[in-house]
């Protein structure tokens, strides 16, 4: 099993970006952390900042791969791009946010990504990527 995981914009910054609201571990070492835990699928990790190269990762896997974990950062509820990227391709996707979206700002509450996708966890912190996979074991 193939299982793509595609973080958006600011991400890159887990362990150092407001650690009250995301955490203090960078998001390396938890993925480090699935691959031990979960040998038997291949887990391959990719992050921009760029709502384009998220697009393409998107159109790359998409065909190919079992499933795909993606956390779209902000553009979650900005990118019409995004979401009809994911309604264009066969593999399922779930969508992850590592704070509770709905407990957050306002504008934060929409997410236009979500309704393409298989399910979407939120507030669970980094623990939301390992729920994911499990459900692509299910």
């Amino acid at each position: 099993m193939k299982i793509q995981i595609i973080n958006g914009p600011n991400l890159n910054l887990l362990g150092l970006r407001e650690p009250s609201i995301y955490g203090s571990e960078p998001i390396e070492g938890y993925i480090e952390k699935l691959r031990a835990q979960y040998g038997i699928i291949e887990i391959d990790y990719y992050q921009s900042n760029v709502e384009g190269e998220l697009i393409n990762k998107l159109h790359e896997v998409g065909f190919s791969y079992d499933g795909i974990i993606i956390n779209a950062g902000g553009y979650t509820h900005t990118s019409v791009a995004i979401a009809d990227a994911i309604a264009a391709i066969k593999a399922p996707v779930v969508e992850v946010h590592i704070s509770n979206i709905y407990a957050r700002e306002e504008y934060r509450h929409v997410s236009l990504t979500g309704k393409n996708c298989k399910g979407v966890l939120t507030g669970f912190g980094l623990d939301g990527y390992r729920l994911a996979l499990e459900s692509f074991l299910k």
